[in-house]
C-alpha cells in the first residue's frame, strides 16, 4: 500500500477515516523508520487540513494552522503528540476561539495527544522570548493550512529573533541540557534509558539543530543524523510494542522492541542505542565547547582591538609536546607536524591532552585519524610510554579516549576493543558498559600509583581486565589470551606480558577469595599465592582488585570488603616472603664505560658519549626486549659531590625527558690509579625539536659542578615563562625508606608524577641532607617516577634509622610544595 492509498482513505477528513488510515500505516510490516514517521505526518497534514478547511469556512482570512516541535520536523512517532499553534492576526477573537474548538475536539475524541496553543505573531514571540522551550518549538515551525504569509512571516520573525539573541540564549539552552541530564543520566550507559530526556537522547539531538540554526557554532555532521534516526526508530518500535506514549526502555520490553525491529536481542538493541547516543553526546560536548569559545572570543575581541589598534589578534600556542600545543583552550597540532611520517602522533597528543587537563580539538583528532600511518608491531617505546601516560592521566583520560573512539583511533591502536565497545552489562551492581568500566577502572588505578612498583602494569592491567568479556566462556580465560597478545603487540618484554596475563586472569581471586572463602585455611591461601607467584604481582592485583571494583558501582566495595582483601594479601605476602633484596650488584662495565671513567679521571672533569638508539628489526620476536626510547648518555666524572643534581639540571635546562637512569661508582683499574669515577647511564627524549649537541652539554655540565651555572634561576625563569595550568591533579608525592633493601647503603624510594627537573629537585634535596647517593635507579613509566636511591652518610655507612626517615619525610615536603 502506497502513502497516497493510505492518505485517499482518510479524504473524508472524519475521525473514523483518518483512524482507519493511520492503524493500517502503523501495522503494514513492510514500512518503517523514517518513510512510515513520514507518512504518517502526511497523513495527518491532510486530516488537519480537511478540519481547518471545515472549521474555517465562512471566516475570513488572517488565520493559519501550524506544526511545530517534532511534528514540525515532520516526524510522527505512533504515539507522538501533535504539537499544533492557531496562528491569527488578532482581527476576530470570537471567531478565531470558534475555530480552535472544531480544531481541537476531534483530535481529542481520536484520543490523540494535543498540544495546543492560539497565538497571534507578537504573542507567539513574546512567549518564545520568555520561555526557550516554546522558542525551541517555534524554530521546527512548518505550515500545514490557511494563510501561508502568517507562517512565514513568524518563520522569519522567530529566525531572526534566535540569532539575535544567541549569545543570551545559548548559555541558557547549555544549562537546561546539563540539568537534564543531571535529572535522567546518560543514554550511553543506562539499563532502562529514556531515549528522548537523557544525556545524548532526542532532546539533546534537537538542542544541536538549534545551536546550528543560530549561526554561532554547528555540531560535528558525520553520523549525527543517522544517530538520530535510529533512537527515534527504537521509539516507535517501543510505542508499537507497548501500545504507550513512552520514551523510556524499560528491561520488560526489550526482547519485544529488538524482535520489532529485526535485532538479534535485546543486548544488540542496548548497544545499537549506546553507539547512537554516544554519537550524540559527543557532538554536543564538540558544539558546547565550539559555542563557548566562540562567545568568549566575541567577549575579549574589542578589547584586544583596542590594545592592539585594530586587525585581528592572533591566537596565542604554547608547546605541550614534540608536534602538540595548546590554543584557545584546546590541544591542537602544532604546524610543523606530520602525522604521515610520526605514527605516534596520536597517543602523544592525547597524553599531553589528559595530562593539562584539556579537550583534544575536533579538527585535530579528525586530521591524525585520516593522516596517521599505523603503529609497527610491536610497538615503538615511546608509544607504549604515552599510552601508559594517557591512562595515568585521572579523570581527563574519559573525555580524551572518548575524543579519540569516536574518529575509530582507539579499535585502529586496540583491534580487540571493538568487541567491548559500548557492550551492556546486565548486571544491578555495574553502573557503565564493558569499555567505559575498563576506562573509569584505569581512572582509579591511577590513584594508586604510588602504592606499587610497576604503575605501567597496573594501568595496562586495568584498560584489559575484562577485555574477554566480548568472547564466549569465562572473560577471565578469553582475557588471558587476549592480554598476552596486547602486551605482546605494544612492545612490553615476555616478564612484564606474563605479569600482565597474570593480572588479567585472576582479576576476581583476592576479591572472590577473601568474601567465599576460610582464610584462616593454610590451603586457600597456598592457592592464592601459586596463582600469583611473586609479591610484586600481588601487590599490582591488590590495586587491580580495589580499582576494578570502585569503578564497577557503589555496591562493589565497601570497608568490610576492603579490609577481607587487605587481609588476605598480607597472609599471602606472608607465605611468598623470601630473603630480603641486596642492592643489585653492576655488571662488569663494558670497553666504553671504562674508557670514559679513565678519560674523565686524567682529564679532572665530566666526558660524555651521546649514542641514538635504534628500532628493533621487523623480524625481531615480538615478545624480545623493546628497544630504549631516545637516545643514550653516558656521562663519567670524578667522584664528588653534587653530581647527581648537577647532571640533572643540565638536562633539564636543555629540554632533556630522562625516561631511564642509572648511577653507580666505578672503580678505576688497577693499573690505572685506586680513586673511584661517578659513571651515569642514561636514556633520555628530546621534549620538543631535536638533541643538543654533546659539546654544548659539556660546557654547561662542567659550570655546573664548578658552581658557576644557577640552574635552580635558569629553571625557575622558565617556569615562570609559562602560565602554570589547572590540568589532572596527580596523587600526592609518596616518600619511603625500603626496609632492610640493603646491607651497605639505606634505600629511599620515591613515587611522584613526572615533572620537568625533577631528578635535579631529588638531587638537591638529598645534597642538602647530606647524605651522598651511593647508587640511583630511576625510571619513568609513562607519567609516573619511580625510583631509588642508595644513600649512605658522611661515614659511608647506611643511615640510623631515625635520620632515614627525617630525610625521607623532608624530600617527600619538598616534591609537594
Amino acid at each position: 500500500m502506497t502513502g497516497t492509498d493510505v492518505r485517499n482513505d482518510a479524504e473524508d477528513t472524519g475521525p473514523s477515516g483518518y483512524a482507519a488510515a493511520r492503524l493500517r500505516l502503523l501495522t503494514e510490516g513492510a514500512r518503517s523508520g523514517p518513510s512510515r514517521r513520514t507518512a504518517l505526518a502526511e497523513l495527518t497534514d491532510d486530516w488537519l487540513t480537511g478540519l481547518f478547511a471545515a472549521a474555517t469556512e465562512g471566516v475570513a482570512g488572517g488565520v493559519c494552522l501550524v506544526a511545530v516541535g517534532g511534528y514540525g520536523r515532520g516526524e510522527l512517532s505512533p504515539r507522538s503528540d501533535l504539537d499544533l499553534l492557531l496562528l491569527h492576526d488578532g482581527g476576530d477573537p470570537g471567531a478565531v476561539a470558534a475555530v480552535a474548538d472544531r480544531l481541537w475536539y476531534p483530535v481529542w475524541d481520536l484520543g490523540l495527544a494535543l498540544d495546543h496553543s492560539v497565538r497571534t505573531p507578537a504573542e507567539a514571540r513574546k512567549t518564545a522570548g520568555d520561555d526557550l522551550k516554546v522558542q525551541l518549538g517555534l524554530l521546527d515551525a512548518r505550515h500545514i493550512a490557511g494563510d501561508l504569509g502568517l507562517t512565514a512571516g513568524l518563520r522569519t520573525a522567530v529566525l531572526a529573533d534566535w540569532r539575535n539573541q544567541a549569545p543570551k540564549r545559548l548559555p541558557e539552552l547549555q544549562e537546561l541540557c546539563a540539568e537534564r541530564a543531571e535529572r535522567q543520566g546518560e543514554l550511553q550507559y543506562l539499563l532502562e534509558p529514556d531515549l528522548k530526556e537523557a544525556r545524548g537522547g532526542l532532546r539533546d539531538a534537537t538542542a544541536l539543530r538549534a545551536v546550528a540554526a543560530s549561526w554561532l557554532a554547528d555540531a560535528p555532521r558525520e553520523g549525527l543524523a543517522d544517530a538520530r534516526r535510529n533512537l527515534l526508530d527504537v521509539r516507535d518500535a517501543l510505542h508499537l510494542a507497548t501500545g504507550r506514549a513512552t520514551d523510556r526502555l524499560a528491561l520488560q520490553e526489550q526482547d519485544q522492541v529488538a524482535a520489532e525491529l529485526d535485532l538479534l536481542d535485546a543486548d544488540t538493541l542496548l548497544r545499537q542505542v549506546y553507539e547512537s547516543a554516544r554519537v550524540i553526546s559527543y557532538a554536543s560536548d564538540v558544539t558546547w565547547r565550539e559555542v563557548g569559545r566562540v562567545l568568549r572570543s566575541r567577549a575579549v575581541r574589542p578589547r584586544l582591538r583596542a590594545m592592539l589598534g585594530g586587525g585581528k589578534p592572533v591566537a596565542e600556542r604554547s608547546p605541550l609536546a614534540e608536534g602538540v600545543v595548546e590554543q584557545d583552550g584546546e590541544v591542537v597540532l602544532a604546524r610543523a607536524a606530520r602525522p604521515e611520517r610520526d605514527p605516534v602522533l596520536p597517543l602523544r597528543a592525547a597524553a599531553a591532552a589528559a595530562q593539562a587537563g584539556l579537550p583534544l580539538s575536533l579538527h585535530a583528532v579528525r586530521h591524525l585519524a585520516a593522516t596517521t600511518r599505523p603503529l609497527p608491531t610491536p610497538w615503538p617505546a615511546e608509544a607504549r610510554e604515552q599510552l601508559v601516560t594517557l591512562l595515568g592521566s585521572g579523570r581527563p583520560t574519559v573525555d580524551v579516549w572518548e575524543a579519540l573512539e569516536a574518529e575509530g583511533l582507539i579499535s585502529r591502536l586496540l583491534p580487540d576493543w571493538e568487541r567491548v565497545r559500548c557492550r551492556p552489562q546486565r548486571n544491578a551492581v555495574h553502573i557503565w558498559t564493558v569499555d567505559r568500566h575498563l576506562i573509569e577502572t584505569a581512572v582509579r588505578a591511577s590513584e594508586f600509583a604510588r602504592r606499587v612498583h610497576r604503575p605501567d602494569l597496573l594501568l595496562v592491567a586495568a584498560l584489559l581486565h575484562d577485555i574477554g568479556k566480548g568472547w564466549p566462556g569465562d572473560h577471565s580465560v578469553a582475557g588471558e589470551i587476549i592480554a598476552k597478545d596486547v602486551a605482546a603487540r605494544i612492545g612490553f618484554d615476555r616478564a612484564d606480558t606474563a605479569v600482565l596475563s597474570t593480572l588479567v586472569r585472576h582479576h576476581l581471586l583476592l576479591i572472590e577469595t577473601a568474601t567465599r572463602r576460610d582464610l584462616d585455611d593454610p590451603a586457600t591461601v597456598r592457592l592464592v599465592a601459586d596463582a600469583v607467584g611473586t609479591q610484586g604481582t600481588l601487590e599490582l592485583l591488590h590495586a587491580l582488585t580495589e580499582a576494578d571494583a570502585q569503578a564497577t558501582g557503589p555496591a562493589a566495595w565497601s570497608s568490610w570488603r576492603g579490609s577481607l582483601v587487605a587481609d588476605l594479601v598480607k597472609r599471602v605476602s606472608a607465605v611468598l616472603a623470601g630473603d630480603s633484596a641486596d642492592e643489585p650488584e653492576p655488571g662488569a662495565p663494558t670497553a666504553e664505560q671504562e674508557r670514559l671513567a679513565i678519560e674523565a679521571f686524567r682529564t679532572g672533569g665530566p666526558v660524555l658519549a651521546l649514542r641514538a638508539q635504534t628500532e628493533p628489526a621487523p623480524d625481531e620476536e615480538p615478545g624480545g626486549a623493546p628497544e630504549p626510547l631516545g637516545v643514550e648518555l653516558l656521562i663519567a666524572v670524578p667522584d664528588q659531590p653534587g653530581v647527581l643534581p648537577a647532571v640533572s639540571g643540565v638536562l633539564a635546562m636543555h629540554r632533556l625527558t630522562v625516561r631511564t637512569a642509572e648511577l653507580r661508582s666505578l672503580r678505576l683499574p688497577d693499573d690505572v690509579d685506586d680513586g673511584a669515577v661517578l659513571l651515569l647511564d642514561w636514556r633520555v627524549a628530546a621534549e620538543y625539536g631535536s638533541l643538543p649537541q654533546a659539546a654544548r652539554l659539556r660546557a654547561d655540565l662542567v659550570r655546573a659542578l664548578d658552581g658557576s651555572l644557577d640552574i635552580a634561576g635558569r629553571l625557575a625563569e622558565r617556569d615562570a615563562a609559562y602560565p602554570r595550568r589547572r590540568g589532572w591533579v596527580a596523587p600526592p608525592p609518596r616518600v619511603t625508606v625500603a626496609p632492610a633493601a640493603s646491607r651497605h647503603a639505606t634505600v629511599i624510594e620515591v613515587r611522584t608524577q613526572d615533572a620537568p627537573g625533577l631528578l635535579f629537585r631529588i638531587g638537591r634535596a638529598l645534597e642538602d641532607a647530606g647524605v651522598r647517593v651511593r647508587s640511583a635507579h630511576v625510571s619513568t613509566l609513562g607519567s609516573n617516577a619511580v625510583d631509588a636511591f642508595y644513600v649512605t652518610g658522611a661515614d659511608h655507612a647506611p643511615l640510623p634509622a631515625g635520620e632515614a626517615t627525617a630525610v625521607a619525610r623532608k624530600l617527600e615536603e619538598t616534591l609537594r610544595a
